[in-house]
Order: structure tokens, then sequence, then C-alpha cells
């Protein structure tokens, strides 16, 4: 039997990737940023609560349900040349928001940035899979890791620094406008140096299954985000209710077209690899952290009468230990194999079960003491830290690399719907345990109450990715050489 040719490694691929992760970088930077902003944004062009609100969310929205198809256009069309067309899209959609003198075009704005961050953010991790050789590939990831919670850390401190500087005047405006010389800057140094990856078998784009998938999505995520600012509206039920039938639909036509040896977005064949989800339900778990955010600052803030820079301030300790954590994974690998991701979740769950007995065993209305708090908050984000990376691997590792823009975007819109989910149910939960109290005693009970949730989803992520880790290493490596049929 003649002897399949395994082709070099690509020479520059550490200078692509690195160029790749600036699109990793960017759009969680531009949505922690934004927040920080809301207040200047409020008084300078009199948004109202409502715009305000989707200033966020039609970015998020928009973001999530394009993911999918943003790694599949790199798939088709080449990586390169979707994360090109993503990077200026995006810089244009900044410009846009950064000149913008209305809050409808600051939400026009937004809503590009969503779409073209979608195209631009899948290229990083689905070439991770197509240009490491296997022995490269944790320490990739765990750079594709990292990326993350610089940009989580980063998000709400430049979005200060360059609001108090007030740069040439443009106050707000320079959290967007900074984007452009970003831009220009990462297209100046790839162009000459960058080579195009894409799958061997292209194939044109599955438009019905765009469609479909995009419904799919929006009708799951755009009630999850607004719903509760709306009141829990008829048509945000209604929208919830068809998810089923829409994702039935959406399935059945990708199985047909697969059958008529068609290219479908999400093709059956790989999804249909083992352990592939119970990987994805994992991811479901993972952002259940994500709500934790806004649900600390309101017990700091509203229980402990921190200032808002004080409270930023006290999120430090998190953002480094998910600074450290990816760049600690290869060495935790060494040890702990396969079980990293469940050890790193189950720091989380540590971290936060340590955080509720903190609180509720601190005096009402004092500040936890700073110490033990810091400690904690790092813990909590070393884990995450720790068991991203792993995840990510996890779920891409698991197909053959011409689905790789396809899983690596499944895998980003997997972890918005997470941190979405996390927002509708577990902050659903604070404020119905809140109700109509904002004395520091209701916050006090609500807050503690809702961070064991986060620990109980986190706990059973962490369940579920112990049982894979148990799955034989040879399985694995099987599936994720599976041909593409």
């Amino acid at each position: 039997m003649p002897q399949t040719k395994i082709a070099p490694p690509e020479p520059r691929r550490w200078l692509m990737f690195a160029i790749l992760l600036v699109g990793a970088f960017l759009p969680p930077l531009d949505f922690f940023i934004v927040n920080v902003a809301l207040p200047s944004i409020q008084q300078s062009l009199g948004t109202a609560s409502s715009a305000e609100q989707l200033i966020i969310s039609s970015y998020a929205a928009l973001y999530a349900v394009t993911l999918i198809t943003g790694g599949r256009l790199g798939d088709i069309y080449g990586r390169m040349r979707m994360f090109f067309l993503g990077l200026v899209g995006f810089a244009v959609a900044s410009l846009i928001c950064g000149v913008a003198e209305s809050p409808w075009v600051l939400i026009a704005g937004r809503s590009l940035q969503g779409v073209t961050a979608a195209v631009m953010a899948p290229q990083a991790l689905a070439s991770a899979q197509a240009i490491f050789p296997e022995s490269e590939k944790p320490l990739a990831l765990s750079l594709y890791g990292a990326v993350f919670g610089l940009a989580s850390v980063a998000g709400q401190a430049l979005g200060g620094i360059l609001i108090s500087l007030d740069l040439m005047g443009l106050g707000w405006r320079a959290i967007f406008l900074v984007n452009l010389p970003i831009a220009l800057l990462v297209i100046l140094i790839a162009i000459p140096v960058v080579r195009e990856t894409r799958a061997q078998q292209t194939s044109k784009l599955d438009l019905g299954g765009t469609v479909l998938s995009m419904a799919t999505l929006g009708a799951l995520i755009v009630p999850l985000i607004e719903g509760r600012e709306a009141g829990w509206p008829l048509w945000a039920w209604l929208s919830l209710a068809a998810v089923p039938l829409l994702g039935w639909l959406f399935w059945r036509y990708e199985a047909r077209l697969h059958q008529a040896q068609g290219a479908p977005l999400l093709d059956p064949v790989a999804l249909r690899t083992p352990g592939l989800g119970r990987a994805l339900l994992v991811a479901l778990t993972f952002y259940a952290i994500g709500v934790f955010f806004l649900l600390f600052s309101m017990y700091l803030q509203g229980a402990l009468h921190t200032s808002p820079l004080n409270a930023g301030l006290i999120f430090l300790p998190f953002g480094a230990g998910f600074l450290l954590g990816p760049l600690s994974t290869p060495q935790f690998r060494r040890f702990l194999g396969a079980y990293v991701n469940p050890v790193g979740m189950g720091l989380e769950v540590l971290g936060f079960v340590l955080l509720a007995w903190l609180v509720a065993h601190t005096p009402m209305a004092v500040t936890p003491p700073e110490q033990p708090l810091a400690v904690i908050l790092f813990l909590i984000g070393f884990g995450q830290g720790l068991a991203l990376p792993t995840l990510m691997r996890m779920i891409t590792g698991r197909v053959a690399p011409a689905y790789s823009g396809m899983i690596a975007g499944i895998a980003s819109s997997t972890l918005q719907i997470s941190t979405s989910l996390s927002v509708a149910i577990i902050g659903g939960i604070f404020y119905t345990l809140l109700g109509t109290d904002t004395d520091a005693a209701a916050l006090t009970h609500a807050f503690t109450v809702s961070i064991l949730c986060i620990a109980a989803c986190l706990a059973l992520g962490a369940g579920l990715s112990l049982s894979l880790a148990r799955q034989p290493a040879a399985q694995l490596q099987t599936a994720a050489r599976r041909p593409v049929e």
C-alpha cells in the first residue's frame, strides 16, 4: 500500500498565526471596551436606554449568528483572504462608529462590526488546526487562549485610558478609531509574508444552510440578549419556541444536501465524529461565567458602594490569571495530559464556591478582605485560562483539517451562546431573587446564590470533560484524520 506523503510544515506558520491572532483579539476587545464608554456615549449622543442596549446587543447578536458562516468561508475561499476581508470591513465599521453623530448610525456601525468580526475571528483557530503539526498545536492554542485573557483586561483598561486622555478631543470616539491604525499596520506587515490556506476540496458556500443557520441562531440569541431588558415580551417567547423547528429544518436541509453530494455548511459526517457532541456541551457550559462580570460589578457598586474605578481594579487578578493560565497549559499537559480541561474547570468551581463563602461570611456592606478576594479571583481566571486551549483542542482536534473553519465557527458560536444563556438564565435567577429590593442584604444574597449556580454549571462541564479525557488517544487521532467525504 503506498504511503501518503505528509507535507512539510509551513515555514512562516508562527508569523502567520501571530497576524491572525489580531483577528481573535479585536472582537472581544471591542466588546469589553464599549461597556466603559457607554456613559460618555449617552452624554454625547443623548442615547436612550434602549439604544444603549442595542449598541452592545447588535454587535453581540450578529457576531454570534455569523461565526459559523465566517469559519466556513475561510475553508472555501481561503483563511487569509477572509481574514483580510474581515479586517478591512471591521476597520470601515469602526470608522462609521467613530464618526457617528446619531445613536442609529452608531448602532449600524456596531452591527457591521459584529458581522465583519465573525468573518475575521474564526480564521486563527481554523489555521491553528491546519498549519501546525500535532507537536505545536498545544502551544498555538495556548497563545490563542491567552489572547482572550489579554483582550478582557485590555478592553476594560484601554477604554478608560483613551476616554480620560481625550486625544485630539475625540473622547469616546477614540475607542473605535484606534482600530484603524491597528488594521493598517497589520495589512502592511502581513501581505508580503502570508500564504493562503484552505480546504483541499473547495466548493461554493451553502447559501440555503447559511440562511437557515442564521435564522436558527438568531431566534435563539436575540431573545436571550434582549428578552430580559424588554420584560420578556411575547415575541421573545415565540422566537425561542421556533428554535427547535428551525434547527430541525436546518439539519434536514444539510443532510439532504450531503446525500446529494453537495457541500453543506455543517457537514453531517464531521458532526458525527465520536465525542464531538459532548465536547460542544462542555463549551456550552464553559462561559456560564459570562454573567459573573455584570453581577460582581452590581454587588461591588450596589451593595458595597465601590467606585467604578476601584471596581474595575478589583477585576485585575482575574485578568492576570486568565492571561497566565493559557501560557501554563503546555506545562500542565506534561503531567495531566488530557485532564487539563477538567482540572481547569474544577479550579473555577472551587474559586466560585470559595467566593460565595467569603461573601456570605463578610459583614454586610463591607468589602471582603482584599488578599483572599484577589487570590480567589486569580484562581477563577487561571482555571478559565488553563481550560480554554484544551477545550478548543478537544473540539477542533476531532475533525479533519478540511473542516477547520467550520468547526472553529461552531466552537466560537457555541461559546457565544453559552454567554447569552448565562446572562439570560443565571441573570434571571439573580433579578428574581433581588425582586424590588436594592439594599445590601438583598444584593448580597442574590449574588451569592447566582455564583453558586455558575459553579454548578462549570461542575457539569468539568464532569463531561472528564469523560472525554478518558477517551483513548488513538480514537481521537483517528477521528481527526478522517478524510473528507
